[in-house]
């Protein structure tokens, strides 16, 4: 036997676009927008502000900068590209624990100016 479909189950159909027919010739041309690179966080994120940190304590006195308070927004995975930018330019190791990146070593000013590069507005300490 052949069912026939019930109008609750029945395909809906799609309205049409509401701008289809619209012509409009003497538009000026849009401005020329900058291309956007989808890799880049700040294509997508507000930034924020961090704070960069300079510990010694509990390190077997070597000196780790520490950048810490990123926005609440910023997914953890963020924050590991990041960290992975910074690690690179500055060519040392660290690592990310609990929203906060470790660096090692005192390279504060690498560190502060891959920061500013991806958009970050830093704080603490000095170069």
């Amino acid at each position: 036997m052949k069912r026939q479909a019930s109008s609750k189950t029945a395909a809906v159909q799609p309205e049409p676009n509401a701008f289809s027919g619209l012509n409009l010739p003497n538009l000026p041309a849009g401005t020329g927008a900058k291309p956007v690179d989808p890799e880049a966080p700040q294509s997508r994120w507000k930034m924020g502000r961090v704070v960069l940190q300079r510990e010694t304590a509990h390190r077997g006195g070597k000196t780790v900068i520490v950048i810490k308070d990123f926005a609440s927004h910023l997914p953890l995975s963020v924050i590991e590209t990041i960290a992975k930018r910074v690690r690179s330019a500055c060519g040392c190791g660290g690592t990310v624990r609990d929203r906060r990146v470790e660096i090692q070593g005192d390279q504060v000013a690498r560190i502060r100016e891959v920061l500013e590069a991806e958009g970050f507005e830093v704080g603490g300490v000095k170069a």
